[in-house]
């Protein structure tokens, strides 16, 4: 069955700053449904490789980070294998992105989700059956 979505590393990032209460509110909510909705919400290992070097990086211990991938690893997670790595070279040219921003969208592609929630790409555009929320809007 296909996640309905897939959460890019900022919304992930965004659920425990404590800088932005507002972003903060909203990333939580998004993680705490996917929690009570098992398989509506997909990661990648991108993701979560970007969310463990940003979470240490901003001064939290690297065991509260493998605690927190642990948690987020219940969901459906996109491999990186070669096959995600091909369709993001195919994605890269066609929708002008950084190679790790067609790996987000590959990853979304590949869950069958519907949705990416990010606030790295332009909100409400359509990447060939991908519309991309931000939900910070």
């Amino acid at each position: 069955m296909p996640a309905e979505r897939l959460l890019d590393t900022n919304v992930l990032l965004y659920g425990y700053d404590l800088d932005a209460p507002e972003k903060r509110e909203v990333a939580r909510s998004l993680v705490e449904q996917a929690r009570i909705q098992p398989g509506g919400t997909a990661v990648s290992v991108q993701v979560l490789q970007e969310f463990h070097v940003n979470f240490v990086r901003k001064g939290h211990p690297v065991g509260e980070a493998a605690a927190l991938i642990m948690d987020f690893s219940h969901w459906p997670v996109i491999d990186n294998t070669l096959a995600v790595f091909r369709l993001g070279l195919s994605l890269q040219p066609r929708w002008q992105l950084s190679l790790w921003d067609a790996m987000i969208l590959a990853a979304a592609q590949t869950s069958g989700a519907r949705e990416l929630f990010t606030e790295d790409f332009n909100h409400g555009q359509d990447y060939g059956g991908i519309r991309v929320v931000n939900p910070f809007k």
